[in-house]
């Protein structure tokens, strides 16, 4: 049966923990990483989608889709409905860093350059639909806390994956309810780069635009969480 889901958020390390994470031997991906059943592929049917994860034996089976983190209200009470004791896992990130990270993928989807893009292009970017809703950490989190309990949604921060990944990844395996033992793969793996991007500094022509979009939401999860992220506003 379907135990667990990665919810995402999306370019904040996603495809790093199921990397590590599959390498476990009580953890079990059956259709591999993302799945999009709950964004784009409902229409083969939930039985269809817990056919995937169905097996007798004592793995633990999910999947990582990070679009899932955005999902309306209505899916999240269907996923609810059929899977009540999901165990789920959310990474958050500086939302100025994630939306520079998202920009710079939606530029090589572009077959563009960095150069050829305008600030103008990056603001119109920063300001769609798609990367405010995946920047709001704290609408998805109280989305998915209203059908879901705090305990089953833990909550990382991207910077721990970066910091120490060893106790990120044990706190996940905890999780997970299978202790917090890494094997000797999942260690050898742990400071692996996935998908390596260019390190290239936000403009500081467009530097200030994002903290306009994301310091009042940093200050709202700040408070909700009841953690200090006033780092995320200090960096460039």
């Amino acid at each position: 049966m379907l135990n667990f889901l990665g919810i995402g958020a999306q370019k904040c390390g996603s495809t790093w923990l199921y990397e590590i994470l599959r390498r476990h031997e009580r953890i079990d991906f059956p259709a591999g990483k993302e799945v999009h059943f709950w964004n784009i592929n409902y229409h083969k049917g939930i039985s269809w989608y817990s056919n995937l994860f169905s097996c007798d034996d004592f793995k633990i089976r999910g999947e990582i889709t990070p679009a899932y983190a955005i999902l309306k209200d209505d899916t999240i009470g269907i996923i609810n409905k059929n899977f009540k004791e999901l165990r789920l896992i959310y990474i958050i990130r500086n939302p100025i860093s994630r939306a520079w990270s998202s920009a710079k993928m939606a530029i090589q989807r572009a077959e563009m350059t960095i150069d050829e893009a305008s600030d103008q292009w990056f603001i119109d970017h920063f300001n769609s639909q798609g990367s405010l809703a995946r920047g709001d950490y704290e609408k998805c989190i109280r989305s998915w806390r209203f059908f879901y309990s705090e305990e089953q949604l833990l909550i990382l921060k991207y910077d721990l994956m970066k910091e120490n990944p060893k106790i990120f990844i044990e706190q996940c395996l905890v999780h997970l309810g299978i202790g917090k033992e890494l094997n000797k793969s999942m260690q050898l793996h742990l400071n692996d780069e996935i998908f390596p991007s260019e390190k290239i500094p936000i403009r500081k022509s467009i530097y200030k635009e994002l903290l306009k979009i994301y310091s009042h939401k940093i200050d709202s999860l700040e408070e909700y969480l009841n953690e200090d992220l006033s780092s995320w506003k200090n960096e460039e």
